[in-house]
């Protein structure tokens, strides 16, 4: 029989709740605050927490926190339960690695529903995770990069975005690593005059999400899905563990890294130092490589993006778009952008 940890500090609700979850064949534990739920978590390890946010003594950002920490509850599912329903507030249990979130009032089937289709899924990862343990005897067999990404693909969590939607934000914790199985992803930060400036591309087989192997080390920056985007990832530990082992892996991977801060300082420079003409053309022609681009086939990107990649203002960026048009460079359709010349992109001054 499933087991079901219930932290709600509204005493009707909380025995309400409980009654039907016993009604529904559940093993339920209960709790009237955060300091309380955390207590019966570590002790009674349930297969599923629900809790309220706004709680007395701790909330339920600590008790989603304290139990992400405690190795033998960091893989409980989590689900939060409150009358908070701001876009802000729903992200900030998302980014802290809630599974799911259920909003007062709620329909019986919608929590059933929720608890439901959670176990399920703790369940199928279980049985992935006892399989790929008995497939490979250690996380040492895996001997280069192939190997490594191959294993993201296999093991890793798969986790699918759509166009704008973003993946991590700046500032959240960073337990997994990504790699990148199809989409763009673009990283970026905002400047103090509210601008973004985007700092890197990704494309399908790039890594995302490296900071500090640190648990819980913040992200520095934000990702978001330029287009549709699926993503494998596995947690830092995890990957830890096999560079540990793997010396040939480490380097390998590193040389990657240091690729991709050369690529960044590139960028860097031609943002300081090119004219905007050249910084417009180099930025359509990263993009298509990035996008894989066949020839004779147009980009679909926004003026935003170009912009802050080129590192200048969109109306600047606008105005050279034009200027390349009127000069036959490039064919303009609502977004997209055709390359007709590109030898003189590439030769841009």
């Amino acid at each position: 029989m499933k087991t079901i940890l219930l932290i709600e500090d509204d005493t009707a609700l909380r025995e309400n709740t409980a009654e039907l979850l016993e009604l529904e064949n559940y093993t339920v534990f209960t709790a009237p605050n955060g300091r309380v739920g955390i207590e019966i978590a570590k002790k009674q390890l349930p297969d599923i927490i629900v809790c309220d946010i706004m709680m007395p003594e701790v909330d339920g950002y600590g008790v989603l926190e304290a139990v992400s920490l405690e190795p033998s509850t960091t893989q409980i599912p989590f689900i939060f339960l409150s009358a908070k329903t701001e876009h802000k507030e729903i992200r900030k249990g998302m980014d802290l690695g809630a599974d799911d979130y259920l909003t007062k009032p709620f329909e019986e089937f919608e929590l059933l529903s929720a608890i439901e289709s959670r176990l399920a899924k703790a369940e199928i990862l279980s049985k992935m995770s006892d399989s790929a343990s008995k497939k490979k005897e250690n996380e040492g067999d895996v001997h280069n990069l192939n190997e490594l990404k191959n294993l993201f693909d296999d093991t890793g969590i798969i986790k699918s975005f759509k166009k704008g939607e973003t993946i991590y934000r700046e500032g959240a914790h960073s337990n997994n690593i990504y790699l990148i199985l199809d989409g763009i992803v673009k990283s970026h930060k905002m400047e103090e005059s509210g601008k973004e400036l985007i700092t890197a591309l990704h494309k399908p087989d790039d890594f995302l999400g490296f900071t500090s192997f640190a648990d819980n080390f913040p992200y520095q920056e934000t990702a978001t899905a330029v287009e549709e985007v699926q993503l494998a990832g596995i947690s830092k530990l995890v990957l830890k563990n096999i560079l540990g082992r793997n010396q040939n892996v480490s380097l390998e991977l590193m040389n990657v890294l240091t690729e991709n801060i050369s690529e960044i300082k590139e960028q860097l420079l031609q943002m300081a130092y090119s004219s905007v003409r050249k910084k417009t053309a180099q930025t359509i022609l990263q993009f298509t490589r990035i996008m894989n681009t066949k020839p004779n086939e147009a980009i679909r990107i926004s003026r935003s993006d170009l912009a802050s990649v080129a590192g200048i203002a969109t109306e600047s960026l606008i105005r050279t778009l034009s200027e390349f048009k009127k000069n036959g460079l490039i064919e303009i359709e609502g977004r997209n952008i055709k390359i007709l010349q590109l030898k003189a992109l590439e030769d841009m001054e």
